[in-house]
């Protein structure tokens, strides 16, 4: 009991906390907001109740009769000019309804979009690693598409309801007062049956928005690793992944669909009652109360349209719903915490030196599995414990150990993708976490084992660290990455797209775009994890050229398992049991004999290269 509790106010919170956000984009419009009020007022007031008003005093000078033909425009004159004024100003209201509603998602969906990306955008690589990209991207369109369908079902659907039972009220009060009180009460209860039941429906929602962000995931993870699935025959396999999540697409779809049939046959049916009761009185209206032909006309057009605006509330709940439902997501996932997030006086880091210091760094992850690079970390292991170490300026060093031992963890912390429990980091005196993330990250220049390219041209993710780079300068930059004469023998040379990843790329040509790019931003401190562990020979002589040039004169941190690739820098740290086991130069470290010598002598072929 007390877990269906929970659940249902966490249902509540949820759809709460997405209204916050929904307006907190439409506060930012008032004009716009308060045109889609007016003219939605005039609009229902004007073609709704004033038309049948005039209308039913037509009838009531018909049914007392003496108009003559050449007094027909004498007599009614007045009321057809008012029903073309009314008719008129209708429509314009209507129109202008149309346009406050459409301005205001425009508006709104900008802002949300906007939110939507910097919250994402912000978040921890944690936070990232363990979604799918596919789904964030369907859960950003449902929460824009939730607002519009908010946005329209307030102007058309419950405002114009709202308004319905106020002129109702107010044009029939006086002369019919008995038929308005019997109106209300079947009103209010119909209102309540339908609040009621659709309440239940929230969480079937909510359930088939999951279930169709699921399936958006499993499509975006297969066509995200097509060659994986194609290399090892694996359609049929992937085909059965996305049939399951399809299936519980559809079982979900179908447990709303039949819970909401059931919702709306129960509201059809008091709509019925309630149009019984209407006809009854409207016929006998007359001779029980003596009430005129026209106001029986006025009550019966008036009743016909609340009712066939509360025969919607079946919708405009489902609707409504359906909004909450497919907005839960994204709106959990803006409460959500940012996992690294700056200080309020966080200011730039200005790095002249490039010296690193790390003193008493504890570290450990917080989740169950923390995937690293090359290990899986347990959530009681801790990764770092009382670690110091200092890299001077301009200083090369090789980041070294078994797998497992924090290599990959030690960059992460030093680009505050994680943040740190004990100790600090600073560059050139400056603690990073006082310093705002993206100050820190435009001082260091990152390759990865795998290249990051977006798909665009390569020009574009050559100057990516920075755009407004010369087209001299992209040359040169590739030209010193030694990826200028592959990229002049492509026909569109620097134009040519990429593919999504790079994948139109080979690894060793990606890898030298990557290493053109960080040679074009020019950071004082350089971060190599693995970059030519996945190569050929051939590419990694290429790419390990380009590194040469890439680290001349900056702070470099090179992660590395092939140990050729680290021997011949300044100095060599070998990892080990959250601390640094063995530290100095490769010829120092073989004469000592220990872990880096016994790793070395593992690796026959090794050579050495002189950087020069």
């Amino acid at each position: 009991m007390q877990t269906k509790r929970s659940a249902r106010r966490k249902k509540y919170s949820t759809a709460k906390r997405t209204l916050h956000y929904f307006w907190a984009v439409t506060k930012t419009q008032p004009w716009i907001f308060l045109l889609g009020l007016i003219s939605t007022i005039g609009y229902v007031v004007l073609l709704t109740y004033a038309n049948s008003y005039y209308f039913g005093k037509i009838v009531d000078r018909v049914t007392e009769g003496g108009v003559t033909a050449e007094n027909v425009f004498t007599v009614f004159g007045p009321y057809i000019a008012a029903l073309i004024i009314v008719n008129a100003v209708g429509q314009v209201c209507s129109k202008l309804q149309d346009y406050a509603c459409w301005k205001a998602e425009i508006n709104a969906n900008y802002d949300l979009a906007t939110n939507c990306f910097d919250t994402l955008s912000n978040q921890s690589m944690t936070f990232h690693s363990d979604r799918f990209g596919g789904s964030l991207v369907s859960q950003t369109t449902k929460f824009m598409n939730a607002y519009s369908q908010l946005m329209e079902l307030w102007i058309y659907s419950i405002l114009p309801l709202i308004v319905s039972v106020i002129m109702i009220i107010v044009m029939l009060i006086r002369p019919v007062p008995l038929f308005v009180g019997i109106l209300c009460i079947m009103l209010v209860i119909y209102t309540l049956v339908a609040y009621l039941m659709y309440k239940k429906i929230l969480p079937l929602n909510a359930q088939a928005a999951a279930s169709q962000n699921d399936l958006s995931g499993e499509l975006s993870d297969a066509v995200t690793n097509i060659l994986a699935v194609k290399t090892y025959g694996k359609e049929d396999y992937e085909r059965g992944l996305f049939h399951n999540a399809n299936l519980r697409v559809v079982r979900s779809d179908s447990k709303r669909m039949r819970a909401s049939t059931l919702v709306g046959s129960i509201s059809a049916a008091i709509i019925v009652v309630i149009m019984i009761a209407v006809t009854i009185f409207i016929a006998g209206g007359n001779a029980w109360f003596g009430i005129s032909a026209g106001t029986l006309i006025m009550m019966f057009t008036y009743t016909y349209q609340l009712t066939m605006r509360f025969n919607m509330i079946n919708s405009t709940m489902q609707r409504l719903n359906r909004a909450f439902g497919d907005a839960a997501d994204m709106t959990q996932i803006l409460d959500e915490p940012t996992l690294v997030a700056d200080l309020p006086d966080a200011k730039p880091l200005t790095v002249t030196n490039g010296d690193i210091s790390i003193e008493h760094l504890e570290f450990r992850y917080d989740d169950a599995k923390a995937a690293e690079a090359d290990t899986v970390i347990s959530k009681t292991q801790d990764v770092f414990r009382d670690f110091n170490l200092h890299i001077p300026a301009g200083q090369r060093i090789g980041l070294v150990g078994r797998s497992g031992t924090g290599k990959t963890t030690l960059t992460k912390l030093l680009l505050r993708l994680s943040d740190i429990q004990e100790g600090s980091i600073c560059i050139d005196g400056q603690n990073i976490s006082h310093c705002t993330q993206q100050s820190l990250r435009q001082q260091v220049a990152y390759v990865p084992q795998e290249a990051l390219l977006f798909h665009r041209s390569i020009r574009e993710n050559i100057a990516y660290g920075r755009p407004d780079a010369t087209e001299e300068e992209i040359r040169t930059a590739a030209a010193q990455a030694n990826a200028l004469e592959f990229i002049e023998k492509l026909p569109q040379g620097f134009d040519t797209l990429v593919g999504e990843r790079g994948i139109k790329l080979s690894g060793g040509q990606r890898q030298r775009v990557a290493i053109a790019r960080a040679i074009l931003a020019d950071a004082p401190i350089l971060i190599l994890d693995e970059a030519t562990s996945a190569l050929d020979s051939e590419s990694e002589k290429l790419v390990q050229d380009a590194l040469v040039n890439l680290m001349r004169g900056r702070t470099s941190l090179v992660v590395a398992h092939r140990l050729s690739t680290v021997a011949s820098l300044d100095r060599i740290i070998v990892l080990a049991d959250g601390g640094i086991s063995e530290d100095g130069t490769h010829q120092e470290l073989i004469e000592k004999g220990g872990e880096y010598a016994h790793l070395w002598d593992r690796q026959t072929g090794a050579f050495l290269e002189s950087t020069e």
